[in-house]
C-alpha cells in the first residue's frame, strides 16, 4: 500500500496559518484604531499594558505625527487634579 501524499495536510495547515495571520493583522488594526479615537481607551492601555501604548506612540511618531504622548500626559494629569 503506497504512503498517502501530504499535499491535502500541507493545503490545511496553510490554508490556517494564513486565516490565522489575517486574524492578527485584522486584530491589531482594530486596537490601533481603537487606540486612534479614545484618549479613554489610551489611558486604560497605559494602565493596564504600557509597552503597548509605548508601540502606538512611537508609530505614530515614525509616521511624522508628533504631540498625542504630550497631550495625553496633559490631559490624564487635568483629569487627576
Amino acid at each position: 500500500m503506497p504512503p498517502k501524499p501530504l499535499e491535502p495536510l500541507a493545503k490545511k495547515l496553510m490554508k490556517g496559518v494564513i486565516v490565522v495571520e489575517l486574524l492578527g493583522v485584522l486584530g491589531a488594526y482594530g486596537l490601533f484604531h481603537m487606540m486612534n479615537n479614545s484618549r479613554d481607551f489610551r489611558n486604560t492601555v497605559n494602565r493596564r499594558f504600557p509597552s503597548v501604548l509605548e508601540v502606538y506612540y512611537k508609530s505614530n511618531e515614525w509616521a511624522g505625527i508628533y504631540g498625542i504622548r504630550e497631550r495625553d500626559q496633559e490631559a490624564w494629569s487635568a483629569k487627576r487634579d
